[in-house]
């Protein structure tokens, strides 16, 4: 009796599923049918569990029905090292490491959109292969003041040059099978307190400089994640913000992906219920306190959640919602029969890595053509300071990465000086920070220092006397308060008293090269002193390699600053207006923080209060010289639904070949409300021969003629007259075209 009954449950159920085969396994289905046959099978259990974490960086399937787990990692700049369940410790596997790839500052320094489209497609690879379904980047903040720490994650200041370049990087990622989660969304500009500032910005500015990367993320490149930021807008988390996420973000922009929180971001379950976060993800209990460990029930989409269906204080129609969201996310990556198994460490990633590197290099300052160096015929190089042996992939907060390899400044130096028969010394100059480690990766070689300050002064000033070139890599590093997560920058000047070193080593040696290392601008009191200057990011494995090529000219450097490279703090607009980092409401719980500049950020507050920035917004030197001719359109009126287009002749006019971008700023003649006095609306790289010469064009449409008209809450093309403004770098304008918008 009992076997027949056994025999009668075995049939019994699984007969009625087979009558019907589930239409969500059908891959030839259309997406949102394979999604709604999947939720209505789905119990109340099943639904909790997979909008919240069930480890660090995982969050559950639905096993009964043949959903593995999502699993997420940090970027943006490579695959994150895995950690225990439960821990931010590593895990201690050997199969984890992997390519570091350049900050994004770097990336958007190449003003080259490909770029962005390989560096994407190269990390989904890594990604696949180390069973990631989703890198929590691109990072796509504005660079509002050189202080924030986290600047190197992001894209610089300008909306349009991060828009562009954002774009393809998602699209690369997500070729792979691979969702991007495109961060933090959105007014997250600064570190320190994150959780309590409370952003109070005009909708212009909103609207004009802080969305339209994330606008473009959405709407043009489609990407299956965004990540809600720490940061309160209106009074409400943006983990979980009504106007940001309901309104903007799913309705205005008919967002179809998932929203997650960042780590510990969601802070109230009514408001996570309602107002738009899908998945949950945190550190511990609520992101900010140990907390419990293993606390993932106690999310505030977990249990409270559950409970609060199960007594009819919420109703199912927004789990369902979230759910849905979540599915469709499923279908893009886990449950892509598509996706292909990856690559990691490959030669190809490398050879990306180090191509997007040495595009986005900048040469600030080349006075007297010191650069690039002509060792034939030299007896020695020195080398100073300590981001020539300092490992600079570890650290700074959630990119931090485990790499296979990471190619030092002072070792790939030395090989070029030793194929050449050229001594190289070495010469410590300062110590900054000599932790080689960070959540349980150690790297490196010892760089720990028992000299004092004095004779490392002294030492390096001694070997600089004779030298036939000084190449100091200083700047900063990923330590607490320089460029790193959860900190802001104390100063704008440079730590670890590098600026008396600069000044001793000027002193005594003509040929001096600074090569700084940071993801933001520095102070250079003594700029006038050094002929040649090279902002050198942060840019990962090839970080050596990429620098010794640009420096010896065996490759030609192109890159443009993504930002304004400001004097002096106070020619800042954010701080020159006591606009940063806010003022403690009562109570010290909240810091409101006035966006007080509001869409006068980086070079437009340069062109409003008539500052002088060190080095501009798009200013970049190359090896070679380039001449743009006279830009002409082929119109001289459009209308609002027309386009116009600006042709402009390049032409290299050095004697080695090289790029250069061709930048269109456009200027509005007249306007009902204060706009800038340009805004960058089109660029184009062009690689140019010795003495050849191309036509490049640039076509502009409505939508780079409009500003965001806060009284009637849309965006507006005023008819009138407008110029065109066609240079290489925001100082740098050779040709001006008048066109009118009908």
């Amino acid at each position: 009796m009992m076997k027949k009954i056994g025999l009668i449950v075995l049939l019994a159920l699984p007969l009625g599923v087979r009558a019907q085969s589930p239409v969500y396994l059908d891959a030839t289905r259309p997406v949102e049918q394979r999604v709604e046959d999947a939720l209505s099978r789905m119990t109340l259990d099943e639904k909790i569990a997979v909008i919240h974490a069930q480890s660090k960086f995982s969050s559950a399937g639905v096993k009964r029905l043949g959903f593995p787990d999502f699993w997420t990692d940090d970027g943006p700049h490579g695959v994150r090292p895995d950690v225990l369940w439960d821990e931010w410790e590593q895990a201690g596997q050997t199969n984890d490491s992997c390519v570091a790839f350049p900050a994004l500052t770097c990336l958007a320094a190449t003003f080259n959109p490909q770029m962005a489209r390989i560096y994407g497609e190269s990390l989904g690879e890594e990604a696949l292969y180390r069973g990631k379904d989703m890198i929590l980047g691109p990072g796509v903040n504005i660079y509002r003041t050189p202080l924030n720490g986290r600047n190197f994650e992001y894209m610089g200041e300008d909306p349009y040059l991060a828009s562009r370049m954002v774009v393809p990087y998602i699209n690369g990622l997500q070729s792979k099978g691979v969702a991007a989660c495109v961060k933090h969304y959105a007014l997250n500009n600064d570190e320190n307190y994150r959780h309590q500032v409370n952003v109070v910005v005009d909708d212009r500015a909103l609207h004009e400089i802080y969305l339209p990367a994330f606008k473009a993320a959405v709407t043009e490149a489609g990407t299956w994640g965004i990540m809600g930021a720490y940061n309160l807008y209106k009074g409400q988390h943006n983990c979980h913000n009504e106007i940001m996420l309901n309104k903007i973000l799913k309705g205005d922009w008919k967002y179809d992906g998932v929203v997650v929180s960042d780590w510990g971001g969601a802070h109230d379950t009514d408001e996570a219920v309602y107002n738009g976060l899908d998945m949950e993800f945190g550190t511990w209990t609520d992101g900010l306190t140990m907390g419990k460990t293993n606390a993932y029930d106690l999310y505030h989409l977990a249990d409270a959640y559950k409970q609060g269906i199960k007594t009819g204080k919420y109703s199912e129609r927004e789990l369902n919602e979230k759910v849905r969201r979540v599915l469709r996310l499923f279908f893009r990556t886990t449950m892509n029969r598509n996706r292909g198994y990856g690559f990691l460490c490959s030669e190809s990633h490398y050879e990306a890595a180090e191509k997007i590197a040495e595009e986005g290099i900048v040469l600030l300052q080349n006075k007297g053509a010191v650069l690039p160096l002509r060792l034939e015929g030299k007896k020695r190089v020195l080398v100073v300071g300590e981001n020539a042996i300092k490992m600079m992939t570890v650290g700074g907060g959630s990119s931090s990465l485990k790499v296979q390899r990471e190619v030092l400044p002072l070792d790939a130096i030395e090989a070029v000086c030793t194929r050449m028969g050229v001594a190289c010394d070495y010469a410590r100059g300062y110590v900054g920070d000599t932790v080689q480690s960070y959540n349980g990766v150690t790297v490196g070689r010892s760089i720990a220092e028992s000299r004092t300050a004095e004779e490392l002064l002294a030492d390096a000033v001694e070997k600089a006397r004779d030298a036939d070139y000084v190449i100091v890599f200083g700047g900063l590093n990923k330590s607490d308060f320089q460029d790193c997560e959860g900190h802001d920058r104390k100063e704008y000047g440079l730590p670890y008293g590098q600026d008396l070193l600069m000044e001793r080593l000027a002193a005594v040696n003509k040929n001096i090269v600074f090569v700084n290392i940071s993801g933001n601008a520095v102070a250079m009191p003594w700029r006038d002193r050094v002929p040649a200057i090279v902002q050198g990011w942060f840019i990962g494995s090839v970080s050596g390699v990429a620098l010794a090529q640009v420096l010896t000219g065996e490759a030609n450097p192109s890159g443009k600053l993504p930002f304004t490279w400001p004097n002096a703090l106070n020619d800042v607009p954010a701080h020159r207006l006591d606009a940063f980092p806010g003022v403690w409401r009562e109570g010290n719980e909240i810091i409101d923080e006035e966006y007080k500049e509001s869409i006068f950020v980086g070079y437009r507050g340069v062109d409003k209060y008539k500052t002088r920035p060190a080095f501009a917004f798009g200013h970049g030197l190359s090896y070679t010289t380039f001449k743009l001719g006279k830009a002409v359109a082929d119109k001289k009126a459009m209308t609002q639904d027309d386009k116009i287009t600006f042709t402009v002749n390049v032409t290299n006019t050095g004697s080695c070949a090289g790029a250069e971008v061709v930048q269109l700023y456009v200027s509005d003649l007249k306007s009902s409300l204060p706009r800038p006095a340009k805004e960058l609306k089109g660029f184009s790289k062009v690689y140019l021969q010795p003495g050849e010469s191309r036509e490049v064009s640039i076509t502009v449409g409505r939508e780079a003629l409009s500003f965001y008209d806060d009284t009637r809450q849309q965006w507006v093309a005023e008819p009138g007259d407008f110029e065109a403004l066609i240079g290489t770098a925001s100082d740098q304008i050779t040709s001006k075209v008048k066109f009118t918008l009908r």
